[in-house]
């Protein structure tokens, strides 16, 4: 059974940080780029930063680049994403999920986590 279980999500006041991780079960994801996606109240899911399997090569959205950070752990089966900086515009759900590849785009993920709750207050 694949599994991916987020953690870390929260409520933090603006300006603050917050560390989500991703871990997987059930297959080798050590080989699989893993990203973090969001969503918002009334909006669609929308992109927010990928890492490959090793770990070598990042892309971030506009939105976050330079107040977030993606990365793995040592056993490439966890993911983390490290928020600083937080804005009241950040608060979503946060999903993780996993692909082959690299990519940008929802639609080309195989797994998914089931999200957690990201509440940034002004």
């Amino acid at each position: 059974q694949v599994q991916l279980v987020e953690s870390g999500g929260g409520l933090v006041q603006a300006g603050g940080s917050l560390r989500l991780s991703c871990a997987a079960s059930g297959r080798t994801f050590s080989s699989y780029a893993m990203g973090w996606f969001r969503q918002a109240p009334g909006k669609e899911r929308e992109f927010v930063a990928a890492i490959t399997w090793s770990g070598g090569s990042t892309v971030y959205a506009d939105s976050v680049k330079g107040r977030f950070t993606i990365s793995r752990g040592n056993a490439k089966n966890t993911v983390s994403l490290q928020m600083n900086s937080l804005k009241p515009e950040d608060t979503a759900v946060y999903y993780c999920a996993a692909r082959r590849y690299i990519s940008q785009r929802q639609d080309e993920y195989d797994y998914w986590g089931q999200g957690t709750q990201v509440t940034v207050s002004s």
